[in-house]
């Protein structure tokens, strides 16, 4: 069977690093075996979803290079699931609870209380037709829940090995609340069977809904043996801390904002949780060609920001001009060409940072002037253009015969002067880019 599958996000809130992840391995499961890719926009919680979040969800994955080729909203599917749930009901699965939150919140710490494991005692199942007429006589309606069946249920997961649950530890799962609209477990299910999924390739924390995801599965008609699940372990902070979806700084769109590149972001998730390097990669196509699913492993990776910056530096210098030429006329950079880039790219932590060095070129700039003999000496020696890669070692040579300095005695005061910086790109290859008459000026101490 074709490998399909899905990432479902819920419109509440701007792209969180380990939401991307999951977005990632699936695309490159689906990508990486001819298959396809849903994006599923759980929003049927009408309070918190927000159609804003759900426009920014589409622009960070497009930015991050992840494209669907389905697009569905569990909001446009609720006859749907509400036939499903017909289906349910005549088949006898599901059946109406009218406790209310607090109640059951009482039941559940009367439970634990106990040590026994929080399950709903279906209580519900004992009230006969004038029982529930009465309790809707005091204004209460009914939520549903589908009624589990008895014994084990297990599966062979993709990430985790064999993995099961004993039916006395599982709550039968409220799957229809008293608004009419269906709670997420039964609607994830119902999608998956309707628009065939393959596999289910989610965060670890929801292990503990397959068993129930399984016989609502089988309930409806669906084959357990041909949906497979791989669940991933939720990433951990550096220190191995758990990553809050609410801190901003960790969401796509703020990374973006702060400059990291899409790609360094991308090399980084798809070998977190595994024994391989992490490495940068030049395009998306390099990492379909290496992954797989089989070499993620049960332990919680770490994500440490520190890494991704570093790993974001060497995805910039990987990039070619043609890659990065729009984005720096977006920063106000007109005229920045090839040669600009071969001679900064190598020094930019994000590239925002090549406007540091635009301006070292173009100016205005103001020297550090700290040996007004050697720079007036290298003035006058200063050769006349056309200038290229050669004019600076042949120029810093005959300012070396005629001053007898060497080294960072002769170099540092130059750098200074020509681009008030202690470090930087290689000067044969600023020089040309700066220019005689401006190098000039800024020998001499002006602004220029």
């Amino acid at each position: 069977m074709a490998v399909a599958v899905r990432f479902a996000p819920s419109p509440t809130g701007f792209l969180h690093v380990g939401n991307a992840r999951a977005a990632l391995v699936n695309w490159l499961l689906a990508r990486r075996q001819g298959g396809s890719f849903l994006l599923r926009l759980d929003d049927t919680d009408v309070e918190r979803s927000d159609p804003a979040f759900a426009v920014a969800i589409a622009e960070d994955l497009a930015w991050l290079g992840i494209g669907w080729d389905r697009c569905v909203r569990q909001s446009d599917r609720l006859a749907a699931y509400r036939a499903s749930f017909a289906r349910l009901q005549a088949a006898g699965r599901v059946y109406p609870c009218y406790e209310t939150p607090e109640e059951l919140a009482l039941k559940r710490t009367l439970q634990l209380a106990r040590h026994r494991p929080p399950v709903y005692d279906r209580a519900a199942l004992g009230l006969d037709a004038a029982a529930r007429r009465a309790l809707e006589a005091e204004g209460r309606r009914p939520h549903w829940r589908f009624r589990l069946e008895e014994g084990t249920v297990g599966w062979t997961d993709l990430v985790h090995g064999p993995l099961s649950f004993a039916g006395a530890n599982l709550s039968d799962p409220v799957v229809m609340r008293a608004d009419g609209w269906p709670i997420y477990t039964f609607a994830s299910v119902v999608d998956d069977l309707e628009l065939a999924i393959s596999h289910v390739v989610r965060g670890d924390d929801h292990v503990p809904n397959t068993p129930v995801h399984l016989q609502i599965y089988a309930a409806l008609g669906g084959d357990p043996a041909g949906l497979a699940f791989a669940h991933l372990p939720l990433l951990a902070g550096a220190h191995g801390e758990k990553l809050s979806k609410r801190e901003g700084s960790l969401s796509l769109r703020t990374l973006r904002g702060e400059g990291v590149e899409a790609m360094a972001i991308a090399s980084l998730l798809a070998r977190l949780g595994t024994a391989d390097p992490v490495v940068p990669a030049a395009d998306m196509a390099t990492l379909v060609a290496g992954f797989d699913l089989a070499r993620f492993g049960r332990a919680s990776p770490h994500l440490d920001v520190a890494e991704l910056r570093q790993l974001n530096a060497k995805v910039l210098h990987l990039l070619p001009f043609t890659a990065v030429r729009e984005r720096l006329e977006a920063f106000g950079l007109t005229g920045a060409d090839q040669a600009f880039w071969d001679a900064v790219r190598a020094n930019l932590a994000t590239l925002a940072d090549a406007r540091d060095w635009w301006r070292v070129c173009r100016g205005p700039l103001t020297p550090v002037v700290e040996d007004a003999p050697l720079l007036d000496a290298a003035a006058a020696l200063l050769p006349p253009e056309p200038w290229d890669a050669v004019t600076w070692p042949a120029w810093t040579k005959a300012l070396a015969d005629a001053s007898g300095r060497r080294g960072k005695a002769l170099f540092q005061p130059l750098r200074r002067a020509l681009t008030g910086r202690d470090h930087g790109p290689e000067m044969r290859n600023l020089l040309p880019l700066i220019g005689r008459e401006r190098a000039l000026m800024r020998l001499a101490g002006e602004t220029a």
